[in-house]
């Protein structure tokens, strides 16, 4: 009887946990400019009792102070070294005591390190550039290793110098270099845009993806710094996602360890000479998860595939937003489908589809996940050269919208003596948006006809309908919108907006 119930009791936790799980949403809570062009990184640091977020691009790294309901505050943005650029795989870590940024400067083809003073600005302190015997050229991403009397830097490269480089970190943040290895036919580090470290029994392995090689290798890591391959798994047509192997991460779920590898398909890159094996076939879209063995070998073990409820095209970065002994809450950023995908992976290494957000933006690299005073959020850039924006996310307990729609209200008071043809652009401009932008389900606006005098002001108001969050989204980040402010913000005096859920409405669908 005993084990019946303890046997039942797990299976009613088990269900429960899911269905909890299965409520996760992503809440937009603030959005910021950027002096970058665009966002390629984004990382994120807690320094005392202040949370900072760093937001790399191409030319500079923006600096914010992130507060416990997800809203940021601009602090510095500096200039990165040969005005190059941009700034990927950025990592933040304590070394010997002193707080520092490491930045990949992609076509600087250097990593630069940075203090982080109090607070949250940076100081450039070295500037490690590519060798003949070193392979961070178009140098991509970073992860730091700490062992028991040392911390190593480990560097991942792409296109003319590919192979993986690693350097011991001193106090002062200078890099020294410890071993490098150039590609080869059997090791997968021809563009290593993701990697991961796990800690298994005493030994540390590190997990590389090759974006050109299209696949995965795992790496015995030594206390001096030097590493050695120990198996390497490779793409096929059948169970395996990895063309493209583009974002690596990890988790421990009890005593399982697990690997989670995504990947941005090649089909999805148009420039010619880019993608240096170009006899490939897409079979799709998908996660993979591997297990790892007591070796610290990788065993393909769980494939998530895309299917029309997910969001899984052109995965950039895969994020641990929580985890615990029992499951792991991971959130995707995509390129091509411009979304964030929420997933949860069990103990037994089976990637489940929890719930997703269409940002309005491609994700490249550019996601963070952060805990703050228990609450986890996301922050997420956009590719766009045109939108130069960071956009922060609360995960939050879903609300069931079944049959209802979006209402958002905007109210508009213009400039005492703004001439009319440019009130009559605006309006235009607004009206319009309906053509730009499908996921709005309706749109209308009139004049304001008050006689209560509790307008204040606004004479314009717009009413825009969509089908759900993602819908909102969408609108807010379009380019078709954004056009819309450029026009508008010159020439109002004020603005209100308000949204609310309503019941649906059955509304023709205006091209």
């Amino acid at each position: 009887m005993k084990f019946l119930f303890n046997f039942f009791f797990i299976v009613f936790l088990f269900q429960t946990t899911y269905a909890q799980q299965d409520s996760l949403r992503l809440v937009r809570q603030d959005f910021k400019e950027i002096s970058a062009k665009n966002t390629v990184t984004v990382t994120s640091y807690k320094k005392g009792d202040k949370d900072f977020v760093y937001v790399g691009g191409f030319g500079n790294i923006d600096v914010f102070e992130l507060n416990s309901k997800g809203q940021l505050t601009p602090i510095s943005n500096h200039e990165l070294y040969k005005q190059k650029g941009p700034a990927r795989g950025m990592v933040a870590d304590n070394i010997g005591g002193t707080d520092f940024l490491f930045v990949a400067n992609k076509y600087g083809d250097a990593v630069e390190t940075f203090k982080i003073l109090d607070n949250g600005s940076i100081e450039r302190v070295a500037i490690t550039e590519d060798t003949e015997e070193t392979f961070i050229g178009v140098a991509i991403t970073l992860q730091v290793v700490h062992m028991k009397k040392a911390s190593y830097l480990f560097v991942g490269g792409l296109e003319e110098t590919p192979g993986l480089s690693c350097y011991k970190i001193q106090n002062d943040g200078k890099l020294s270099h410890v071993q490098s290895l150039k590609d080869n036919d059997v090791v997968h580090t021809d563009g290593i845009i993701g990697m991961y470290t796990h800690q298994i029994k005493g030994k540390t392995y590190l997990y590389t993806g090759g974006f050109q090689d299209n696949g995965i290798s795992s790496f015995r890591v030594y206390e001096n710094g030097t590493f050695k391959n120990i198996n390497n798994i490779s793409d096929n047509e059948t169970d395996r996602y990895l063309t493209g192997t583009y974002p690596v991460t990890g988790v421990q779920l009890g005593e399982n360890y697990y690997i989670i590898a995504g990947h941005r398909h090649h089909k999805y890159y148009k420039r010619k000479g880019f993608i240096k094996n170009t006899d490939f076939v897409y079979h799709g879209d998908g996660v993979t998860v591997f297990k790892i063995d007591k070796k610290g070998a990788l065993v393909p073990h769980f494939v998530l595939k895309d299917t029309e409820n997910t969001r899984l095209k052109g995965q950039t970065r895969i994020e641990v937003v929580s985890t615990n002994d029992h499951e792991a809450i991971l959130a995707i950023g995509t390129r091509d489908d411009e979304s964030i995908q929420l997933c949860q992976l069990n103990q037994e290494g089976v990637l489940k589809p929890i719930n997703y957000l269409e940002t309005g933006f491609s994700i490249y690299y550019g996601l963070r996940a952060h805990e703050l005073n228990n609450q986890q959020f996301l922050i997420a850039g956009s590719f766009r050269f045109d939108l130069g924006k960071v956009v922060t996310y609360k995960v939050a307990p879903n609300v069931k919208r079944e049959n209802q729609q979006i209402k958002h209200i905007v109210s508009l008071k213009f400039k005492g003596g703004t001439p009319q043809d440019q009130i009559d652009l605006a309006l235009k401009t607004f009206e319009d948006l309906k053509t730009h932008i499908p996921a709005i389900t309706h749109l209308e606006w009139g004049l304001n006809d008050s006689t209560e005098g509790m307008s204040k002001g606004f004479t314009h108001c717009f009413t825009l309908i969509f089908d759900d969050e993602s819908a909102r989204e969408i609108y807010l980040f379009h380019k078709a919108h954004l056009e819309l402010v450029k026009i508008v913000g010159p020439i109002i005096d004020d603005v209100f907006v308000i949204d609310y859920w309503t019941e649906k409405q059955n509304y023709e669908l205006e091209k």
